[in-house]
Parts: C-alpha cells; sequence; structure tokens
C-alpha cells in the first residue's frame, strides 16, 4: 500500500513538472490571440511590459507612444512583426529595440521622427521590410540602411527629403538597391525651394560634381589650416637650433683667439 502510494506521489511530481509553463496574462488594453497581440487606438503612452513570451505579431497603432526608450520592449524572442504607426512617435533611443533580433517587420509610418540613428537599429539583424513613409525625415544616417542584411523593401515616401549634398549617400545606396525601394515616384525633394517636388531618384552622378568639388576645397583648406601653426612651430624650432650651433661655433672659434693674445702680453 505504502508502495504504492509513493509511485503515485512521483507520477503526480513528474507530470506536474512536465506541465507547460503558464503564460503571462495578456494587458488589460490589448487582445491576444495565437501569438498576435492588438493594443490599437487604446491611448497607450508606452509599450505594454507584460505581453506574452510568444507573442509574434504586436500592434500599436493610433496610440500615443511618442518615444521608445531604453528597454520599451519586454523579452519577446520569436516577435516577427511591430507595427507602430499614428504614434506621434519622435524619438528612438540608441537601446530602445534591443532583443528584438528576430523581427523581420517594422512599420513606423505616420509618425514625427525627424533623426534616425544607426545603432537604434544594429540589433534588427533579420528586418525584412521597414517602412518609414510620412514621417519628417530630411536625411538619413548613411550608415542605417547598410547594417540592416535582410532589407528587401523599403518604404520613404512622404518625407520632407532636403535634396542638398547631404542627400548622396541615400541616393547612391538608393540607386543600387532599386529593386528594395517601394513607391519610388512618391520621394520627392522638399527643400531647396528649387527642388521641391523634384524626385529624388531621377538625380545623376553628374548632379553631385559641386559636392565633390566643394569637399575638395574644404578639405585642402583644413589642411593648409593645421599644417599652418605645426610649419610656424618647426620653423622657431630650427631658428632656436640654428642659433645655438651659431653661438656654440663662434665661441669655439673665440677660445684660441684670446690665448694666442693671452700669450703674447706675456712675452711682451
Amino acid at each position: 500500500m505504502g508502495n504504492w502510494r509513493d509511485s503515485g506521489t512521483l507520477i503526480s511530481t513528474f507530470l506536474f513538472l512536465l506541465r507547460p509553463t503558464p503564460l503571462p496574462a495578456c494587458p488589460a488594453a490589448c487582445a491576444c490571440s495565437a501569438g498576435e497581440v492588438d493594443c490599437t487606438e487604446h491611448e497607450l503612452h508606452e509599450v505594454p511590459q507584460n505581453l506574452p513570451a510568444n507573442t509574434s505579431t504586436l500592434r500599436l497603432d493610433y496610440n500615443f507612444i511618442t518615444v521608445l526608450r531604453p528597454g520599451s520592449f519586454p523579452f519577446l524572442p520569436v516577435l516577427l512583426r511591430l507595427s507602430l504607426p499614428h504614434n506621434h512617435l519622435g524619438t528612438i533611443h540608441s537601446k530602445a529595440l534591443e532583443g528584438l533580433g528576430a523581427l523581420q517587420e517594422l512599420d513606423l509610418s505616420n509618425n514625427d521622427l525627424t533623426v534616425l540613428t544607426s545603432e537604434a537599429f544594429l540589433p534588427l539583424t533579420s528586418l525584412v521590410k521597414l517602412n518609414l513613409g510620412s514621417n519628417r525625415l530630411g536625411e538619413l544616417e548613411p550608415r542605417l540602411l547598410y547594417i540592416l542584411p535582410q532589407l528587401q523593401a523599403l518604404f520613404l515616401h512622404s518625407n520632407p527629403w532636403v535634396c542638398t549634398c547631404s542627400i548622396q549617400p541615400l541616393w547612391h545606396w538608393l540607386s543600387h538597391n532599386r529593386e528594395k525601394m517601394k513607391e519610388k515616384s512618391s520621394l520627392l525633394c522638399a527643400f531647396p525651394e528649387q527642388l521641391n517636388e523634384y524626385p529624388i531618384m531621377a538625380f545623376q552622378n553628374e548632379s553631385f560634381r559641386q559636392c565633390w568639388e566643394n569637399s575638395l576645397f574644404v578639405r585642402d583648406y583644413a589642411f593648409f589650416l593645421l599644417i599652418g601653426p605645426f610649419s610656424f612651430l618647426a620653423s622657431i624650432l630650427l631658428c632656436i637650433f640654428m642659433g645655438a650651433i651659431t653661438v656654440a661655433w663662434h665661441n669655439l672659434n673665440k677660445e684660441p683667439y684670446s690665448w694666442r693674445r693671452f700669450s703674447v702680453c706675456r712675452w711682451h
């Protein structure tokens, strides 16, 4: 009888250990179903933290999330799609997207983004689709697009692009990745005024000739600006050195003459 009870206890313990770990409850402001968490239009000011670990799709559309701070997202190892349009989002901290290495689709459209740093996107090594349309971007940091090795679809429409020399890195990337660029015809300059509504993809290499010439002039000017003080300092040191040698040489030649004069005086 005792053995039977012991066996029953062992079986119960074994079954208890084998039972699946309960997933975190769905946030009150969201609806959760089969890995999809929908928190759309709930006046949220930050990303909910108590999200199920099996979340593969997270929708945060039409909320009031203005800043993505470090640690904005809990550990979500299988998150594939993240949607954040229409949030008045203006700032993404450089460590805000850490832990989202599996993410494949990111929608940041219809926000107030003016600056994006490449550091913020470094964790997104699996990103395939990026939507930055309808923001306030005037330019993109050149390195940003080159650190997304899996990127296949990019949306940049309806941004106030500043078409000066600073747009050249973006134009260069787009020219070599035309198949990845979506809605090419809506990628238009906003500034300067004479280029307003001009298609960025219509630029040619020759369009940036003045940028190359100006860049060369600036480099040359900087070179002379830096070399001037060093040359001046070197000339002073050279003068001091030559002066010291001249004085030493003069003293060496003077000593024998003084000795001879002293000897003649003694003789007379």
